[in-house]
């Protein structure tokens, strides 16, 4: 009996193991090549990108003397802290205000003894702490009894120690230093106290913000416009980098600013808020260049290099000082108006 065997497949038109196992290999070397093409070129615009931003913000140092980076983060960092404190716990905002106050009397204090006069730094930082604190936990009454006192604390001080020293300093230097002494007391805590009172009032919170942003709008409005268009020296003697460009920018910015802040935030029309923004756009300015004038009559650029981009605390503060006061006069103007 014959059985017929089965036929053997042909397998030579079938890929060998090693042929699959190269093809393979070819395959991952391709996609990884295109990967590392691919990471490669992203690397490169990658860095063309940071070269550019770095180069602009070299430009701009160049002609503003700030670090635009460093500026932006440490301006996001405190309005962070600022808003949350606002928000959420406003005593927690009226111990930032009394440290930041304090740092601002310490700079202004170092960069007057740094000039000659004899300020002295205790009685100026406890006077500093008396006078906001009182602003914000006892009222009326008690802020002005507390700047009072630390004027009087000041004039006493200085005449003691001037007394210890026997330095032989003439009267009319003694008496210089004893003014420019409450100068101090008057120029930091005492302005920076107004908004702790407004913070004080019913939904005093929402009124400090409102101020603080078009301050801060105009600020900003000011340097961007400034340093787009301008041309035409505000105060060249002063501030030789304000233009009245940037002026016209801020101007426009800040009445929008406050139209919109005090229709959305705080209940008030429109048309008073373009008012609140006008108002606290010309303190700020003046506030900023009054700064500048002390700073120039000391011969220093900064206050101090605390904060990268800005300067010193009290270069921030140097338009929001007189803003504060002012915010509070409009605070009892505007507020009958809320709905």
């Amino acid at each position: 009996m014959v059985t017929d065997a089965a036929p053997e497949q042909d397998r030579s038109d079938e890929p060998s193991n090693d042929s699959l196992r190269h093809l393979d290999a070819d395959h991952t070397a391709s996609l990884h090549d295109r990967i590392e093409a691919a990471r490669g070129e992203i690397g490169q615009k990658a860095q063309y990108a940071r070269d550019q931003i770095e180069a602009t913000n070299e430009r701009i140092k160049n002609r503003t003397g700030r670090d635009l980076f460093a500026a932006i983060g440490v301006g996001i960092l405190a309005g962070v802290i600022v808003l949350a404190s606002l928000l959420f716990v406003k005593w927690v905002f009226a111990i930032v205000a009394m440290l930041i106050a304090a740092l601002g009397v310490f700079e202004l204090t170092r960069a007057l003894q740094a000039r000659g006069r004899r300020i002295d730094l205790i009685p100026q930082v406890i006077g500093s702490f008396a006078i906001t604190g009182a602003a914000f936990w006892f009222g009326s009454a008690v802020h002005w009894a507390a700047l009072f006192v630390s004027l009087v604390v000041i004039v006493v001080w200085r005449i003691l120690v001037q007394m210890v020293a026997r330095d032989g300093r003439i009267y009319a230097s003694i008496f210089s230093d004893i003014l420019v002494g409450c100068f101090v007391q008057l120029y930091v805590p005492l302005l920076a106290s107004a908004a702790l009172v407004v913070l004080r009032q019913e939904q005093g919170e929402l009124w400090v913000i409102s101020f603080l942003i078009v301050v801060v709008t105009a600020d900003t409005a000011a340097y961007a416009t400034g340093l787009t268009f301008g041309k035409t020296k505000l105060a060249p003697r002063i501030s030789p980098g304000k233009t009245w460009e940037g002026f016209a920018g801020a101007a426009v910015v800040s009445m929008i600013a406050g139209a919109l802040v005090t229709e959305l935030m705080l209940g008030v029309p429109w048309w008073a808020g373009v008012i609140f923004g006008a108002v606290l756009m010309g303190t700020a300015t003046l506030g900023d260049l009054g700064e500048s004038m002390l700073k120039r009559d000391l011969g220093i650029k900064d206050m101090s290099s605390w904060l990268p981009g800005h300067g010193g605390v009290l270069d921030r503060l140097d338009s929001i000082l007189p803003s504060a006061v002012v915010a509070l006069a409009l605070f009892h103007l505007l507020s009958p108006l809320a709905a």
